[in-house]
């Protein structure tokens, strides 16, 4: 925002001395302030999200160490570039809710997640499960159909969305969305296999996922080790004497 205004402004008042002192017309002139506005916002945007990004290496750093509450409160430092530049806030927001959500401090995750930047497909389904924890799947739907549309290229978001569909028990929107699924990404095996489940009337294998599914606290890690241990333990039978 200021970056933008700040590059419009300085390209604008160079028309002025480039016409009455240089004597160039006034379409040349209009032309070199056009280019004068992109370069010159091309640099104030790029320093302002190398400050950004370096916070949020920081706050990267804090997590890995285990230290939540100094990484959002890195976080939290990051708004002051949000007059600067477009979209800012929104990652910020983004940031700050996804730490919430994965520590399962929901309450405090929901109005950061809210706030969240749509291309932030992460923050923006971790939006839609808690709609659907919270009982309102239309805000779900709505959430959904968001992220789907401005990261349509990923799988597990149209995977996500329709396993949850299949929670709510809305099984035909859950094919109709994974079909669409499929047509976007341009084929997918996993999308194919949830039709499957649909179709047997079987719970969608979100584990293939690994780390990506886990981190919405759908199903925890430790109930799959306990699946396949018992199904182990079932095949092995003791040798007769």
């Amino acid at each position: 925002m200021f970056n933008f205004l700040l590059a419009f402004v300085v390209s604008t008042l160079a028309v002025v001395p480039l016409h009455l002192v240089y004597g160039l017309q006034l379409l040349y002139c209009g032309l070199i302030s056009m280019v004068l506005f992109a370069l010159l916002y091309f640099w104030l945007s790029r320093r302002t999200m190398k400050q950004v990004v370096a916070l949020m290496e920081s706050a990267q750093r804090d997590l890995q160490a285990n230290r939540p509450e100094k990484a959002v409160a890195t976080l939290h430092q990051a708004f002051r570039y949000a007059p600067w530049q477009f979209y800012v806030k929104g990652q910020v927001n983004a940031q700050i809710g996804t730490v919430y959500y994965l520590r399962r401090e929901f309450a405090k995750a929901m109005p950061y997640l809210e706030k969240a930047f749509v291309r932030h497909w992460v923050a923006m389904c971790m939006l839609a499960v808690s709609y659907m924890k919270r009982n309102k799947p239309a805000k779900m739907r709505e959430t959904f159909d968001k992220a789907a549309a401005a990261n349509r290229k990923e799988p597990f978001i149209w995977n996500l969305y329709a396993y949850c569909l299949q929670q709510v028990g809305d099984k035909a929107k859950a094919r109709e969305v994974l079909e669409k699924g499929i047509k976007k990404v341009g084929g997918d095996e996993r999308l194919d296999d949830s039709i499957k489940a649909l179709e047997q009337d079987r719970r969608m294998k979100m584990q293939e996922y690994g780390d990506i599914w886990y981190q919405f606290h759908l199903e925890k890690p430790g109930a799959l080790i306990k699946k396949q241990t018992k199904a182990l333990q079932g095949r092995r039978k003791m040798p007769r004497v």
